[in-house]
């Protein structure tokens, strides 16, 4: 019989977490990996994705190979970078730069980058670079001011959740909505399928156990 392949998720995001679980897949764990995100000088956004997503799967993938637990198991790591042009607006945490984030987005479109990477049991590195566009309407004071107040925006690329509240500030967008959220599915699917992870078993285990109830 095959060796079973298992998820490890180089994030704690329950974001992630939660577009995993929604195609059916449960990550084996959730291995956060602690890493500097600050950009590099005059870096380019979709550069700084596909660097720090690379970059967690490469930290994650050690730490189990010190545990020895690499046997069986494929590390996926995401980075998500919200621009403006090449501006890379920063993950909120402080009340003020989520208001700067907004008042940058006001009234115009900007781009949001994922970058994927996946690292087999061998150590094969396998990445993506997935980008959208979303354009906001032009946004009151009393729509930045009480977005603010909401709190939604904290620890968000670009100081806001699209799947929230700030889903109403969106006119158009064009992409893959859940590279919004945090994980473009289509090309996770893709990528981690392509590597001998049977992403319908848990459809198969799910329909069987409807049927035995």
């Amino acid at each position: 019989m095959a060796q079973r392949i298992h998820l490890v998720l180089a994030s704690g995001s329950p974001r992630r977490v939660e577009l995993l679980q929604q195609a059916g897949i449960e990550p084996e764990r959730l291995l956060p990996a602690d890493i500097d995100e600050t950009p590099q000088k005059s870096e380019h956004p979709r550069s700084l994705a596909k660097r720090l997503a690379k970059t967690k799967a490469e930290t994650a993938f050690a730490v189990l190979g010190e545990r020895g637990e690499g046997e069986g198991r494929l590390v996926l790591a995401a980075d998500t970078v919200v621009s403006v042009g090449r501006q890379i607006l920063p993950k909120a945490e402080l009340a003020d730069e989520a208001l700067a984030n907004l008042r940058i987005l006001s009234g115009r479109t900007h781009r949001v980058h994922t970058g994927l990477c996946l690292i087999t049991p061998s150590g094969a590195q396998r990445q993506r670079l997935v980008e959208t566009r979303v354009r906001f309407k032009r946004l009151s004071r009393d729509d930045i001011d009480s977005y603010i107040a909401s709190g939604e925006w904290r620890g968000k690329a670009g100081g806001y959740a699209i799947q929230g509240l700030a889903g109403s500030f969106v006119v158009r967008l064009v992409g893959s909505y859940t590279n919004v959220v945090g994980l473009p599915l289509y090309e996770t699917i893709a990528l981690i399928g392509g590597e001998g992870f049977d992403i319908h078993a848990p459809w198969r285990e799910a329909g069987k156990a409807a049927a035995a109830s």
